[in-house]
């Protein structure tokens, strides 16, 4: 039974937070199906979401990062 564990800056989905989680959710479920041959309700799906002032690439805060892209 695949686990999969997304992690997430919450302010990428604060505009529709469960709209996006079923959309990522429901990609990844079909992917795992299609790939594995196994079935749906065998493939579990959890979201942590970390703030943005939480996550840090290459030392700089991901809040940072995003500003500046």
């Amino acid at each position: 039974m695949p686990f999969v564990n997304i992690r997430i800056v919450k302010q990428v989905i604060e505009t529709d937070p469960d709209g996006i989680k079923a959309k990522v959710q429901a990609d990844v479920t079909a992917s795992l199906v299609e790939a594995a041959g196994i079935p749906a309700e065998n493939v579990w799906v959890t979201f942590e979401e970390i703030d943005e002032t939480d996550w840090f690439a290459g030392g700089t805060r991901v809040k940072e990062l995003r500003a500046n892209s």
